[in-house]
């Protein structure tokens, strides 16, 4: 049976990164005068894509996007968790199981960062994998388990999730986490300032 705090903090992270991507969104039409674009991959559609014509701020060959939202139970970690045996907080999950997006840029104290989502069902397969090598790596060096999900302007810094306790670190690849930055990641989101 579910808790209701864990409804509550499930219903919390969805919102919040829902919230964020809102805002970036906003940010962006707000400094640059329209939605944010994306070069065009006719082989690698999304339902992030708008199909807006006849703007003049469009380059030839970009499409305009916008996050969107992922249906309730359309994406899911169950074949992560099978294959290595293992249960993902669920702050991850809610995560990269709220919205469809490319990055998305922003701002803390430490410095820019751009947050990592899946842009497409497919997209979201290829995710896994690059989590199920993270993850072995991780057991590997016989390491605390994390899951990455922001990278930083700084080479091979990233952002991840501790799996147990589901606050935000950040850590180098192939290194321990070395930083705290927030105990969760509605935390974190609340911190961030998105930039265009």
């Amino acid at each position: 049976m579910t808790s209701s705090n864990s409804v509550n903090s499930n219903l919390s992270v969805v919102k919040t990164i829902k919230q964020f991507a809102q805002h970036y969104v906003s940010n962006f039409q707000k400094v640059l005068g329209s939605l944010p674009q994306v070069e065009q991959d006719a082989l690698w559609p999304s339902p992030c894509e708008q199909r807006q014509k006849h703007n003049s701020s469009l380059i030839a060959g970009n499409v305009f996007w916008q996050p969107a939202s992922i249906d309730e139970e359309q994406l899911n970690f169950d074949n992560v968790e099978s294959a290595l045996n293992i249960t993902l907080h669920q702050d991850i999950k809610n995560y990269f199981t709220s919205i469809f997006s490319e990055s998305l840029e922003a701002q803390c104290d430490d410095g820019k960062l751009s947050l990592l989502f899946a842009w497409n069902e497919d997209d979201f397969q290829r995710l896994q994998e690059n989590i199920i090598g993270h993850i072995l790596m991780k057991q590997r060096l016989k390491q605390e388990i994390t899951v990455f999900f922001a990278v930083t302007d700084e080479e091979d810094t990233i952002i991840s999730f501790d799996n147990n306790s589901g606050a935000v670190w950040v850590e180098r690849v192939g290194c321990k986490p070395h930083k705290k930055i927030a105990d969760s990641i509605v935390d974190f989101i609340a911190m961030l300032k998105p930039l265009a």
